[in-house]
């Protein structure tokens, strides 16, 4: 018998034992597949307007989908070597020769990989329909999907996972080389020394963490400030999280020792101290867990926030279905009759809306402090007024004299009492007029361009303002179902590139939707891979654990102890292991998205309640079914 034939015999005939390894395997490879067939999916590219946005968002995706693969690929043959031991030093001991143990090794690994590769490539191509029919739908496109099979991807899948399988296969070769033979045959006699209670660390990991969250409440007043806040955050919190699982819950285990009402009713102290013994061991796997669901949980609620208030950002930005600003009449009738023409978009509102460029000076140093960027834009009562009955808002003014009222700038946070009570200095060439702030409005009527600085003047005051200055107009349009104007949006744009300054409710809010909609999908398809991922990585060491301890609960059970005793405890051993970094990582991606409003101004004044909330429901629901799963899994190893 050939080695390669000792190989597949082990596997067909040990594949209850090699299952998991494979499942595994698939999991990593459908999710590859599938993510790489869509990504050269021709639906896709037909339905996305920006095809470089695409390709780079894939690409950027891809790297780390790989990279995430290969670590969990790994971990998995760590663990299926892990129980393999004995049997590798049994072959030893019966005279194998090493070199051969580690070629049919080898040839394992090779034989569970292609199979994999296989069976992963097959099912992936049934789910890439189903999750490209997802984006296309997030998208709002109409493209129709059908069945196909990506050759591109194909290969794409079928280089990576050779490299990988190359890499796994090689240090499946290696085990034998890697351990003595008494070290085989007692690998699952490997435990832990009882750990001793160090405060410093401890407090430490209190201080690290406190220290953390501070800077995620910092906003920062420069990019320098703003990168040393990164890295001292990024440093505090990885090494915060680890001292925590590595010693703080020592003393948490500890205190739960000296609850003697609860220590010692039923077999909870065999469930605390196998904990206590084992979190020296799980401290790594646990912080990059904790540190992973917090990263998963900001970064899916950040996109998802997008996604759901892309409409309302980009009413924001572009007020009026379509809005221009064009010196030449004839090219402004020209426009004009393309708008009117669009029988599909009757015009239900239309206006012009003079403007006035004036340099200020704002009594509030906050206000000042934006306003250095450039030129106040002054408007009239009377045409704020007739644009929020077009564009149907309720915050209608009413000014007299020398009173004013602010329009909030898009992407910040100003409020009424920035405004209130502070004066503005407006120079002109031939004099200054100082204004009174009575208050400030959020609704806007002008497209938005940098700096956004608008002001609301009196109907009188505007008037005399123009005697000095030259107001510039911008022709606004309000047209039914704007969100379906892409035909007409084309046309003005290929019009009036060059000529005048254009913007089309369309543009932005196609634009917005197109990038909120890849990354929402990329992120929460990554999402999805880190859940699993770190779920399965839980399930892996909890049955692990459960193997060592098998021989330990069957010597509870000759002396009495019941089922539910032992299955209570299982259940109490799993709900720390899970609910733990869980809690740990929901409280740390928290103070991630505060840190992501304070830096990143898209995010300022998103309300992110409902992302979040959707979120953290999914990942809770997903980790309850790791938890279940787990239960039931170790108290078949245990107790049947």
């Amino acid at each position: 018998m050939t080695l390669f034939s000792l190989a597949k015999k082990n596997v067909t005939g040990n594949f209850i034992s090699y299952l998991l390894y494979i499942l595994s395997m698939i999991f990593c490879v459908v999710i590859y597949y599938t993510f790489v067939s869509i990504q050269y999916s021709p639906e896709v590219q037909m339905g996305i307007e920006s095809s470089n946005s695409l390709l780079n968002i894939f690409i950027g995706a891809s790297v780390i989908l790989i990279l995430f693969v290969a670590i969990f690929i790994f971990y998995s043959n760590s663990f299926f070597t892990k129980k393999r031991k004995k049997e590798v030093g049994l072959f030893s001991l019966l005279g194998m020769r090493k070199k051969n143990i580690g070629k049919m090794l080898f040839y394992e690994n090779m034989l569970m990989s292609v199979v994999a590769v296989m069976i992963g490539i097959v099912l992936g191509t049934f789910l890439s329909k189903l999750f490209t029919m997802l984006l296309l739908r997030m998208l709002d496109s109409a493209v129709e999907v059908g069945f196909g099979i990506s050759p591109e991807a194909i290969i794409n899948t079928s280089i990576v996972f050779s490299i990988i399988t190359l890499c796994t296969s090689f240090n499946a070769y290696r085990l034998i080389y890697r351990f003595k033979l008494i070290e085989l045959f007692q690998a699952e006699k490997e435990g832990e020394q009882a750990p001793k209670a160090s405060l410093a660390p401890a407090l430490l990991a209190i201080l690290l963490i406190g220290f953390s969250y501070w800077l995620g409440f910092k906003s920062p007043s420069s990019k320098w400030e703003m990168m040393m806040i990164l890295g001292s955050y990024l440093a505090s919190i990885v090494l915060g999280t680890y001292l925590l699982f590595r010693f703080l819950t020592i003393y948490i285990l500890r205190f739960a020792q000296k609850r003697k009402s609860s220590y010692y009713r039923g077999i909870n102290i065999i469930g605390i101290s196998q904990l206590l013994y084992r979190i020296k061991g799980n401290a790594r796997s646990l912080t990059i867990i904790a540190l992973l669901s917090a990263i998963t949980i900001s970064a899916i609620s950040v996109g998802y926030s997008f996604y759901y208030t892309n409409e309302v950002q980009a009413k924001k930005e572009v007020p009026f279905s379509y809005s221009y600003f064009s010196p030449d009449k004839e090219i402004g009738n020209q426009i004009d009759k393309i708008i009117v023409s669009d029988s599909l978009h009757p015009v239900i509102g239309q206006i012009e809306i003079p403007v006035l460029n004036v340099e200020g000076e704002v009594t509030n140093p906050l206000l000042q402090d934006y306003l250095k960027e450039g030129p106040v834009k002054l408007v009239s009562e009377t045409t704020y007024n007739k644009a929020l009955e077009i564009l149907n808002q309720d915050g209608i003014v009413h000014l007299s004299g020398n009173e004013a009222v602010g329009i909030q700038p898009l992407l910040t946070e100003y409020s009424s009492a920035d405004y209130e009570g502070h004066t503005v200095t407006l120079k002109t060439p031939e004099s200054e007029e100082k204004i009174r702030f009575s208050t400030m409005a959020e609704d806007r009527i002008m497209p938005w361009s940098y700096p956004d600085f608008g002001i609301v003047i009196s109907d009188k005051l505007f008037s005399d303002l123009t005697k000095q200055l030259t107001p510039v107009s911008i022709a606004s349009y309000k047209v039914e179902d704007e969100k379906t104007t892409k035909e007409t949006s084309d046309e003005l744009q290929k019009f009036a590139e060059g000529k005048n300054q254009l913007s089309t409710y369309y543009e932005t809010y196609r634009g917005g939707l197109e990038s909120a909609s890849l990354n929402l999908f990329v992120l929460g398809f990554l999402s999805l891979v880190f859940l699993a991922a770190t779920g399965s990585i839980i399930y892996f060491k909890q049955l692990t654990e459960a193997h060592e301890d098998k021989g330990r609960y069957e010597i509870l059970h000759k002396i009495g102890v019941s089922k539910k005793e032992v299955s209570a405890t299982i259940r109490m051993q799993t709900l720390f292991v899970f609910g733990l970094p869980l809690i740990i990582g929901m409280v740390h991606g928290a103070v991630i998205l505060k840190m992501c409003s304070n830096i990143y101004s898209a995010l300022i004044g998103t309300n992110l309640t409902v992302p979040i909330a959707i979120s953290l429901s999914g990942y809770i629901v997903i980790y309850l079914f790791y938890y279940l799963l787990t239960i039931n899994s170790v108290k078949k190893i245990v107790i049947q």
